[in-house]
C-alpha cells in the first residue's frame, strides 16, 4: 500500500517535469520574440506666467500695489520669484517687492519693471511696468502759484502709453451739483486709520466732497454741506437760485454755490473754500437774505477749524458805484467769486467779479490769515471812484512771485490809474501787481493803449489769467508775465517794470502780438512754449503753442504748432504733464456744450478730454469721444480745468467727477 502511494506521486511528478522539458526543449513550443521597449511618458506642457496689473502708477513711499502672477502648468508648485528692475525682491532704490508680489515703492520717482520668474522653469517670466510719482499733490489752481500748469511728474502717462487702446475711463463720482471748481489732489492722507490719494472737489448745491482718487467703484470718505449749521449756515439756507442774481443770462444755472476753485495748506490740512448761499430765495415771497463765507476745511474729516467759516464783508473809502456818504460796502449778492482762491505767505486770497455784469459791482481783493480765518489782513478794491473792472480770469487764480507779490487781470471798468490828481486808483482792462507787505496795495500795473475800447465795446483785458514764466538767468528781461484776454492779443510784461499806460502804444512792454480768437483761460507754459486754446463768443480756435527764445525774451509770434480740433467758445485752459522735459502731453476740454446760454441748446452735452503731445499739437494721442460710449464723460461745465496725477486725469462735470487712466 506504502509503495502504491509513492508509485502514483513519482508519476505524477514525471509527468509534470516532461512537460516542462517539452515546453523549454525549443522541439515544438514557438518563440515569442524580442521583449517590447519601455513605454516612455509624453514630456509635461511647457509652463507659463503672466502677471497683473501690467501699469501701474503709485505715489512715492505711500502706496503700495498688489501684484499677482498666474503661471500655467506649474504642476509642482513651485511658483515665481518676482524681481524689480532684475534685482530680486527689489530694492531701496527701486522699490521692494515681496514674495507675495506686493511692491512698496522708493521715495524717488521714476519708472520701473517688475518681473515675475518660473522658480520651475527659469526661462519663462512676464513683466509689468510701475511708474513711481513724487508730486506733493495739485493743490492749487493750475499746479502752482506761477499759473504754469504743469506737473511735471507724471511718469506713467506717456506719448506711447496714452492711447485708445490702453487709456480710457475708469470710473466716476456722482455729485450733487456742477463743477465749476478744478479738482484738487493731495497724495497719502490717512482718514478713518487708511491711507488714500485723495481728490477735492466743490459744486454749486454747496457741497464739497472727499474722495479716493483710486478706488474703482467711486470711494466717497466724507461729504460737507457748507450751508448746515456745523459749517456757519442757518435755518432755511440754500444754494443761490440763479435768477435771483444777474439779469436773466443764466450764467450759471440753475443754482449758484462754490464757484472759485479751492486751495489747500498741506502743511496744517486744510482746504479753503467759498460758499454762496441765500434765504427767502427762488421767488419764495419773504425777503432775500444774502451770505457768502469762508470755510477752512480739515482734510480728514469735513469739519471746519481756524475760527472758520467768517461771514465775508469788507469796505473802502470812495465814491464809486453803488457808494454811500464816501464808503463803498462789499454787496454780497451782486459779486461773484469766480476766481480761485490764493494761499501765499500763510495768506488765503479771495477775488471777486460780477453775476452777468449786474451793476452795481467792482473787482475786490480781500485776504485772510489762514491760522485764523476772523482775521482779514488786507482789503483791495478795483475801482473804488468807479465802476466795474472785476477780476474775473475765467476761473484763474491770482499769480504770485517768490517775494509774494500778487498779479492779476481786471475786466472792463473805469480807469484813471494814470492820472496825476485823485481819482487816480481805477483800474479797469490792467494786468496790476499787489503788494502784500502792509496789507494790499498796488505796485505797479500795464493797461493796453486801446483801454477805452476795450470797456465800450465789452472786450475785458481780464477775461483770461495769468501766468508767471520762469526766473530768467539770460535774456533782456528776467522775469516776465504773460497774458491776454478777448481781443485775443498775447501781452508779455516786465513785472519788474510793467510799463503803466501810454495813450498810443503799448511799446513799452516787451512784447504784444495776436495769439487767438479771444482768451477765456489760463494758458499753460512748458519748456519754453506757451500754449493757449482761445475762442470768443461766435468763435472757434485750435489749441496753439508758442516758442520763447530766453536769449531775445521773446516770443515766436507764428505758432509753432496747431491742433486739428478747433476749440469753440469758451476755448480751453490746458494742464501739462511730463516726466521732467520728456514726455509731455497737453490735456484740454471742449466744455462748449455747456447748457444755456451755449450754441449747443439748454441741455448739456458731455464734455470731450482731448490730449495731444506737447512737442507736437498736430499729434492727437486720445480723445473721450474715439471709443463711443466707454470713454463718455458728463455733462460739460463751463471753464473745465483737467487735474493730471498720479497715472490719472480728473475733470468736473455737472453731475460726476470722471477719472481717465491706463485701462486695466
Amino acid at each position: 500500500m506504502v509503495r502504491s502511494r509513492l508509485s502514483g506521486c513519482c508519476l505524477v511528478l514525471i509527468l509534470a517535469l516532461s512537460a516542462v522539458a517539452v515546453s523549454c526543449g525549443g522541439g515544438a513550443a514557438t518563440d515569442p520574440g524580442p521583449a517590447p521597449p519601455p513605454r516612455i511618458p509624453p514630456p509635461p506642457p511647457p509652463i507659463s506666467v503672466s502677471v497683473s496689473p501690467l501699469t501701474a502708477a503709485v505715489v512715492a513711499i505711500t502706496q503700495s500695489q498688489q501684484f499677482s502672477a498666474t503661471l500655467n502648468n506649474d504642476l509642482n508648485g513651485k511658483g515665481v520669484i518676482w524681481a524689480v528692475d532684475d534685482v530680486p525682491g527689489g530694492s531701496s532704490s527701486t522699490g521692494t517687492i515681496s514674495v507675495t508680489g506686493l511692491y512698496l515703492p522708493p521715495a524717488i520717482a521714476g519708472t520701473h519693471t517688475v518681473t515675475a520668474t518660473s522658480v520651475g522653469d527659469a526661462t519663462k517670466s512676464a513683466a509689468a511696468s510701475i511708474a513711481v510719482t513724487d508730486l506733493a499733490g495739485v493743490l492749487t489752481y493750475h499746479n502752482d502759484l506761477t499759473r504754469e500748469g504743469v506737473n511735471s511728474s507724471e511718469y506713467a502717462l506717456t506719448a506711447t502709453s496714452v492711447n485708445q487702446a490702453t487709456f480710457g475711463k475708469l470710473f466716476a463720482c456722482q455729485v450733487d451739483g456742477a463743477e465749476y471748481t478744478e479738482p484738487l489732489w493731495v497724495p497719502g492722507i490717512t482718514v478713518n486709520g487708511s491711507v488714500h490719494n485723495m481728490i477735492f472737489v466743490a459744486t454749486q448745491h454747496d457741497s464739497l466732497y472727499a474722495l479716493d482718487a483710486d478706488a474703482s467703484p467711486c470711494l466717497q470718505l466724507w461729504h460737507a454741506n457748507l450751508i448746515d449749521s456745523a459749517h456757519g449756515g442757518t435755518t432755511g439756507e440754500t444754494s443761490v437760485c440763479w435768477n435771483d442774481v444777474g439779469s436773466g443770462d443764466q450764467d450759471i444755472q440753475p443754482e449758484i454755490g462754490v464757484v472759485g476753485t479751492p486751495v489747500i495748506d498741506p502743511a496744517t490740512l486744510t482746504l479753503y473754500v467759498v460758499s454762496k448761499s441765500e434765504i427767502g430765495g427762488c421767488d419764495s415771497g419773504t425777503p432775500r437774505v444774502f451770505h457768502q463765507r469762508l470755510h477752512a476745511i480739515d482734510l480728514t474729516t469735513g469739519n471746519e477749524k481756524f475760527s472758520a467759516p467768517i461771514d465775508l464783508s469788507a469796505s473802502v473809502s470812495g465814491t464809486g458805484d453803488g457808494s454811500s456818504g464816501g464808503t463803498l460796502k462789499f454787496n454780497l449778492r451782486t459779486h461773484n467769486q469766480r476766481s480761485a482762491l490764493a494761499l501765499v505767505n500763510g495768506v488765503v486770497y479771495l477775488c471777486w467779479a460780477s453775476h452777468e455784469d449786474t451793476w452795481p459791482y467792482h473787482g475786490w481783493l480781500l485776504g485772510y490769515s489762514a491760522s485764523n480765518v476772523q482775521q482779514q489782513v488786507g482789503i483791495f478794491n478795483t475801482s473804488p471812484n468807479g465802476r466795474l473792472a472785476g477780476i474775473w480770469m475765467a476761473g484763474g487764480a491770482p499769480a504770485a512771485d517768490g517775494l509774494g507779490n500778487l498779479y492779476l487781470t481786471t475786466g472792463n471798468g473805469t480807469f484813471d490809474a494814470d492820472q496825476t490828481t485823485s481819482p487816480n486808483n481805477d483800474y479797469g482792462d490792467s494786468f496790476i501787481k499787489i503788494g502784500i507787505s502792509a496789507g494790499l496795495s498796488p505796485l505797479d500795473y500795464f493797461t493796453p493803449d486801446d483801454q477805452l475800447f476795450l470797456s465800450q465795446d465789452d472786450i475785458d483785458l481780464g477775461s483770461g489769467g495769468v501766468v508767471l514764466l520762469p526766473d530768467q538767468n539770460q535774456g533782456p528781461v528776467l522775469h516776465l508775465l504773460v497774458g491776454g484776454g478777448k481781443e485775443g492779443i498775447i501781452y508779455v510784461v516786465d513785472r519788474d517794470n510793467m510799463g503803466k499806460y501810454l495813450q498810443s502804444t503799448n511799446g513799452q512792454i516787451v512784447q504784444s502780438f495776436p495769439a487767438n480768437n479771444g482768451n477765456f483761460s489760463t494758458p499753460a507754459f512748458w519748456e519754453n512754449n506757451l500754449y493757449i486754446a482761445g475762442a470768443e463768443h461766435g468763435k472757434t480756435d485750435n489749441l496753439r503753442s508758442y516758442t520763447f527764445s530766453p536769449a531775445t525774451g521773446l516770443f515766436t509770434t507764428s505758432a509753432s504748432s496747431v491742433s486739428s480740433h478747433s476749440f469753440p467758445f469758451p476755448g480751453a485752459t490746458p494742464a501739462i504733464s511730463s516726466s521732467g522735459n520728456s514726455n509731455g502731453i497737453v490735456w484740454a476740454v471742449d466744455s462748449s456744450c455747456f447748457g444755456a446760454p451755449s450754441p449747443c441748446g439748454i441741455t448739456p452735452l458731455p464734455a470731450v478730454l482731448y490730449a495731444y503731445d506737447a512737442t507736437d499739437l498736430s499729434r492727437e494721442l486720445w480723445d473721450s469721444s474715439q471709443a463711443g460710449l466707454r470713454d463718455q464723460a458728463g455733462p460739460a461745465v463751463k471753464f473745465t480745468v483737467p487735474t493730471v496725477a498720479n497715472g490719472k486725469v480728473y475733470i468736473g462735470t455737472r453731475s460726476e467727477v470722471d477719472v481717465y487712466g491706463l485701462l486695466p
